[in-house]
Parts: C-alpha cells; sequence; structure tokens
C-alpha cells in the first residue's frame, strides 16, 4: 500500500487485512459469509492471511457468490480485483476435522495474527479484523498468551491497550479483562482506572471522531459502594483516579456510578463510552442489545484491530450454522474506523 512521506496512506482505497482464526473453529465459515455480503468493495480492499483453497471450499459449501485466489506476492496487492486475493506464509493441510483444538491450526491462526500486525505496523494495510482463536487451545499448544489483546500488544510494542466491545450505542471498556472475580478489587489501582479513562479518551477522538468525548466510570460494588457501606474501592481508588483524569483532559467524566442504573443512560445515549471495572459487567448489557452483532475494537495499538465478540464455537464448527453478524460488523467498523483515523491525521 503506497505511503506519503509521513508514513499516511496515499491509496484511494482502504486497505484491510483479514486474518483466518482458528481454522478448526467458525472463524473462516463466518470471514467467507461476511465478505460475501459486505458492500465496500468499491472503496477498499480486502486482503485475507490464509490459504485460497479453504475459503473457496466453504464458499462453495455454502453457495456464495465469492472467490479466492493466493498470490505470491503482496506488490501491488490492493489493485487485485478479479479475486479476493489470500497472502500465507505458511503451509495448511488440505484436509482436517473441524470441532476441537489442534496443534497444528493453532500455530496457524497465530501466524496470520503475527503476519497481520507485521503487515500494519509497515502500513501496508491500514486495520487488522482477526477471526477467533481459542484461548485454551493457545495454552495447549505451548503459546504463553491469554489472548489476542495482550499478544497484539506485544507484537506491536504497545505498552498501554485497553478491550473496547461495541454494541447498539454502548461502547464498552474493561479495565480488568479476563481474571476471576475474586482477583478484581486486587488489580484495581488509581493509575489502572486513569489510564483505562485516558487512553478511551484519546481513542474515541482518533477512532471515532468525537471532539470532546462523554465517558462515565462504573463503580465496582452495588450502588457503587454506598458511600463506603458496601465496600471502599469507589472512595480509595476509582473516584481519585476520576479526579485525576478529569485533570488531565477536557473530556467530560463522570463517576463512579452504579452500573445497574447508569447503562439505561448510556443506552440513551448520554454517554460515547462506558469505563467497567471488570468483564460481565459491561458485556453483560452489551451482548443482551447486540444479539450477536457486538464487535471487539483493541484501543492503544498503533493500528486498526477490531474482530467479532465470539469465540471459536468448536460445538457447531462442522454444521454451518455460524452467524455472520458480528464478522460483517467487525469488517465494517474497521472500515469506517480507517476512514476516521485518515480524517483525523488531515486536521
Amino acid at each position: 500500500m503506497p505511503t506519503s512521506p509521513s508514513g499516511r496512506s496515499s491509496s484511494k482505497f482502504i486497505c484491510l487485512a483479514l486474518t483466518h482464526g482458528d481454522p478448526a473453529g467458525i472463524g473462516p465459515e463466518v470471514l467467507v459469509k461476511a465478505l460475501a455480503r459486505w458492500p465496500n468493495f468499491s472503496s477498499a480492499r480486502v486482503l485475507v492471511l490464509s490459504r485460497a483453497f479453504l475459503l473457496n471450499a466453504l464458499a462453495r459449501k455454502f453457495r456464495l457468490p465469492v472467490k479466492f485466489a493466493d498470490i505470491s506476492s503482496l506488490e501491488g496487492w490492493e489493485n487485485f480485483s478479479d479475486r479476493i486475493p489470500c497472502y500465507f506464509e505458511d503451509d495448511l493441510p488440505p484436509r482436517f476435522l473441524r470441532g476441537f483444538a489442534q496443534k497444528s491450526l493453532t500455530v496457524s491462526a497465530v501466524r496470520s495474527i503475527e503476519l497481520a500486525v507485521r503487515l500494519a505496523v509497515e502500513k501496508k494495510v491500514e486495520a487488522i479484523v482477526t477471526a477467533p482463536i481459542n484461548k485454551a487451545g493457545l495454552k495447549k499448544a505451548g503459546f504463553d498468551t491469554p489472548g489476542h489483546t495482550e499478544y497484539l500488544a506485544k507484537l506491536s510494542g504497545s505498552k498501554k491497550v485497553e478491550m473496547m466491545l461495541i454494541g447498539g450505542p454502548l461502547r464498552v471498556v474493561l479495565v480488568t479483562r479476563h481474571e476471576p472475580i475474586k482477583k478484581v478489587p486486587s488489580l484495581l489501582t488509581r493509575s489502572r482506572v486513569t489510564e483505562a479513562i485516558l487512553l478511551t479518551d484519546r481513542e474515541l477522538r482518533r477512532l471515532f471522531g468525537i471532539r470532546r468525548p462523554r465517558i462515565v466510570v462504573c463503580g465496582l460494588n452495588p450502588h457503587a459502594g454506598e458511600e463506603g457501606t458496601i465496600g471502599r474501592e469507589e472512595i480509595d481508588i476509582i473516584r481519585p483516579a476520576v479526579k485525576n483524569a478529569q485533570s488531565k483532559t477536557d473530556a467530560e467524566i463522570v463517576g463512579p456510578l452504579s452500573p445497574d442504573a447508569l447503562f439505561h443512560d448510556a443506552y440513551q445515549g448520554l454517554y460515547d463510552a462506558e469505563i467497567c471495572m471488570y468483564h460481565d459487567q459491561g458485556l453483560i448489557p452489551l451482548k443482551m442489545i447486540s444479539r450477536g452483532h457486538g464487535v471487539n475494537v483493541t484501543l492503544g495499538l498503533p493500528f486498526i484491530r477490531t474482530s467479532p465478540d465470539h469465540g471459536t464455537a468448536y460445538d457447531i464448527a462442522r454444521r454451518g450454522l455460524a452467524d455472520p453478524g458480528s464478522m460483517t460488523e467487525a469488517l465494517e467498523t474497521a472500515f469506517q474506523l480507517a476512514k476516521n483515523v485518515r480524517r483525523h491525521d488531515r486536521r
């Protein structure tokens, strides 16, 4: 992808790279289904980091009007318009069973991620969309990483990243991610909460084009602690963090508020993002309203990354029942965020 002297894209197309995820799961299936219905090929170009035989077989199986072709070089790949180009530096087994983690397929999923990051860092693509991987499968295959978010941060050298989930009018950011509930209070610190707020503020401006974000911060305890009668985390950690963040930005930041009340207001559009203290605090309301169309966005990376908000779904991987809604939204979100970043960088 051509770039200007400043490093920004000079291509007329928005250039996206898609990883294939764990081939034993539903990742390739939802990827093919999403691309078959996506309407933006006139202004975007997609590079799939996989092998064409895998995707063409799925397209034939589901009778979808989309075709893929392997390319041997990335030179001018965005001008390849007859079929959707596929580029991958590793082999894939011609036949394999779906429905359970297998080391060789897990390794291929990781290699696809590594290639995507390399292309994004080299500015050959503006955004990456990652298909699901399996955390237990990663561990069994010998990869010591909790998941996509942490691995992308490591590969790109990003020190501060946050997970944002988008669904309907909600943009939920998690201060702690995949942690046991009993560990959450000990993981909350003033600096950790402050960092989450300020990074969210910065990325709402850059990725979403919001000039003065409105951010609400959840309490940890029921009723946000009831002034210390149901816990002191709000008094000792969260409230000081909110005040610290308020002193460093002109964004409108409120909280800590009780989550059982604030999500109604968030759903009505009163806030641009919701800072949540733990995974289910934010993901339960979001998944309830997103109806399977939620999108994961990683904040703090030097490139755009989105993904569907579901996993590998091994239980239905052989049945062809996977709903591509979340992957379609992830693809569309990556496209829209890339356009927003172009406008932001031109200011």
